[in-house]
């Protein structure tokens, strides 16, 4: 019986989401593409170099390639459809165009061994709903959405639907200059965002905000806290709403729960327009097994590793990429590629890298196979890695890859010509490690704790780090941030302020994760919004200044970001006042007279007259106080300038005394020179 779908067909006048369907036409990025013609005739995008490059591993660009696309073939308007099937025996496109009928558009297998499908379909175009029926050497039968689809029905309807990416950019301004913004001595304070409980409709709190509703909402909001760029959690099409988006079966196509590609486009370039970077969260390292996705694409393990010790990941349940498989190796580098090309992103989030190095992930002994050197490290994932990065540097050298790596790998960062992976950038676990439980601890027992704060330097500058405190940090029992923070509610919001200045001039990048920028009381919850009313209160509406004041103080400080990564570029002035559990450090640019002197109380007792020794001698003036006022703190500040004076103290010859809030953090900048 044919399957009922809720799209529908682009030979009438109904509508898809926000955009009204009109009989097929060519979009402009398509026209342009030469056809090919094969031995039977049949029409094909296909070239024998792009075959050669697809069985090699090294296609970047196979969304030109395979999918639909609505081309004009001997001056008929339709479809052409392309899909890898190599153990399929049958293969054709049922969709609403055909009745959903298994019989009436067989596909044509390619004459070369490619194990490539392929169709054109006359008068039919953008807006058809279709799947691929796929009948496996075995008389297995399957029905399978389209791996390079770049929209879908909207969950729980699983297919495909006829769609192209053409979009008139207006942010070339952006992407001109983008070079700087993205650089590795830019500021680069990431706002962390998942898509569906940012915020919904106050009127109607189960429904999801659209792409061009978020855009409206969440770029003068970014734009107003400072934060450079925006994060999102994984946009690509995902059939389970729990998974938060890391359970992907649509790789090519934005979430429709929002909109349209060109919507998605439009929330992209909307950013840009406001001078905000935009990070997408990739998953390169699972997929899950819904019959509609990619898991036996053909009846075979077409996608997956057949080996369950490599191919299926106990901890998520879902199935790990066969990494050693060139067409599935193009298939990940052109994913990738396509959203920096197509959607103008600025970097990818790379996530679970650990859990792709490591062939005993999560594993017990017997449960995993060494590779051919005897060892744990999973080579064909490394070789990817290194592949993907080199390729993206290459065309792409004005954004960043981030990887999510919670291992001492070596080299994560560092480039492959010197035997690193290629990332720009890695996630500081071990720093969101200690810091998390450092500051979960009564004040009055941190003075045993204080090497938490300190060692993070000790491997600082081994990697290119970001500092995260990102969506898992918040979920399923762990508590929100301000919540993890001890004490009654003054001490818990003044802690908070305390943790962000600390990671603010820290060295490294900063993300992150929202809520977290108003204090968040509740743990995050993927089906529902976050607790803006709380910025009616002054403690949260405290908070969220601070945050504000900490983005503009990182973004107009060259010393808390030209030498982010580099030794020179952070100093210790004194770790050894544990009774007062005090900290002082210093930040540098590339200027002596941008030198920042940082002070952290972390006891919630203030210390009058405090002295510490200082870089130079000068006047120094308190550019920054979590104490303040504005911030529900205290007032407990340095109104006026501190001369440094000839007193030997923390082994230099210059010191200050000053006033050090409460579980406050104080930042001096010499005044004149």
């Amino acid at each position: 019986m044919a399957k009922r779908n809720t799209t529908t067909s682009a030979n009438n006048t109904a509508s898809v989401q926000t955009e009204q369907l009109v009989q097929p036409t060519v979009p402009q990025a398509v026209t342009d593409e030469p056809a090919q013609t094969g031995p039977s005739g049949t029409y094909s995008r296909f070239t024998d170099f792009d075959i050669h490059l697809f069985r090699s591993g090294t296609h970047y660009k196979l969304y030109e390639k395979f999918g639909s696309h609505v081309v004009e073939h001997n001056g008929v308007i339709g479809t052409y459809f392309a899909v890898w099937a190599p153990s399929a025996r049958y293969v054709s496109v049922i969709g609403n165009f055909n009745g959903w009928n298994k019989g009436s558009h067989p596909m044509n297998v390619r004459w070369d061994s490619s194990g490539i499908w392929e169709i054109f379909i006359p008068h039919t175009g953008r807006g058809e709903a279709y799947k691929y029926f796929i009948v496996h050497e075995s008389g297995r039968e399957l029905e399978k959405g389209d791996p390079y689809a770049h929209w879908w029905e909207i969950p729980p309807q699983t297919a495909s639907i006829v769609w192209d990416t053409y979009y008139e950019w207006q942010d070339q301004e952006w992407m001109t200059g983008r070079g700087t913004k993205n650089a590795l001595d830019a500021p680069i304070s990431v706002y962390e965002v998942h898509l569906s409980s940012w915020r919904r409709d106050p009127s109607n709190p189960e429904r999801e905000l659209s792409y061009g509703e978020i855009a409206d909402a969440l770029v003068p909001y970014v734009q107003d806290m400072g934060f450079t760029h925006v994060e999102f959690m994984p946009v690509m099409q995902y059939p389970y709403a729990p998974s938060w988006g890391y359970q992907i079966t649509g790789y090519y196509a934005p979430s429709s729960r929002f909109g349209t590609p060109q919507d998605f486009m439009r929330l992209i370039e909307k950013l840009h327009q406001a001078g905000i970077g935009v990070l997408l969260d990739w998953v390169p390292s699972h997929f899950p097994g819904d019959a509609h996705g990619l898991y036996e694409f053909d009846g075979s393990h077409l996608y997956e590793h057949p080996d369950r010790r490599r191919g299926y990941h106990p901890d998520w349940k879902s199935y790990i990429f066969n990494y050693s498989r060139p067409e599935v190796r193009s298939f990940l580098l052109s994913n990738a590629l396509f959203w920096l090309d197509r959607c103008h992103v600025d970097g990818l989030r790379v996530d679970a890298v650990a859990s792709m190095l490591y062939l005993d992930y999560s594993r017990n002994v017997g449960e995993w196979e060494p590779n051919i050197f005897g060892g744990r490290e999973n080579l064909e994932a490394i070789s990817l890695f290194k592949e993907l990065n080199q390729a993206i540097y290459k065309e792409y050298p004005d954004v960043q890859t981030i990887a999510e790596e919670s291992t001492a790998f070596p080299g994560v960062s560092r480039p492959v010509y010197t035997g690193g992976l290629g990332f720009g950038m890695k996630w500081m676990m071990g720093w969101m490690n200690d810091t998390l439980r450092y500051f979960e601890r009564d004040p009055a027992f941190r003075k045993f704790h204080q090497d938490n704060l300190t060692f993070s330097t000790v491997y600082a500058f081994t990697e290119n780090f970001m500092l995260p405190l990102s969506h898992d940090e918040v979920v399923y029992g762990k508590n929100s941030l301000i919540n993890k923070m001890p004490g009654d509610e003054w001490q818990r919001f003044a802690n908070l302020r305390l943790l962000f200045s600390y990671m603010f001039t820290h060295s490294g990048t900063k993300l992150l994760f929202m809520g977290g920028e108003f204090g968040q009381t509740s743990e995050w919850k993927f089906d529902a919004s976050l607790d803006w009313h709380l910025l009616e209160f002054a403690p949260h509406k405290g908070m969220a200044a601070c945050v504000k004041a900490l983005n503009t103080l990182y973004r107009t400080e060259p010393a808390l970001y030209e030498r982010n990564f580099t030794a020179d570029g952070f100093e210790w002035i004194d770790t050894m006042d544990r009774e007062n559990s005090i900290v002082t450090y210093a930040r540098k640019g590339n200027r002596p007279e941008d030198t920042l002197l940082i002070v952290l109380n972390m006891t919630p007792v203030p210390r009058a007259d405090y002295r510490v020794g200082v870089p130079s001698a000068g006047s120094y003036q308190e550019i920054f106080n979590s104490d303040a006022k504005e911030f529900y703190g205290g007032g407990i500040s340095n109104p006026n300038a501190l001369q440094s004076l000839e007193e030997k103290w923390h082994g230099r010859p210059q010191s200050i005394r000053l006033n050090v809030p409460p579980l406050g953090a104080v930042v001096l900048k010499k005044s004149n020179y």
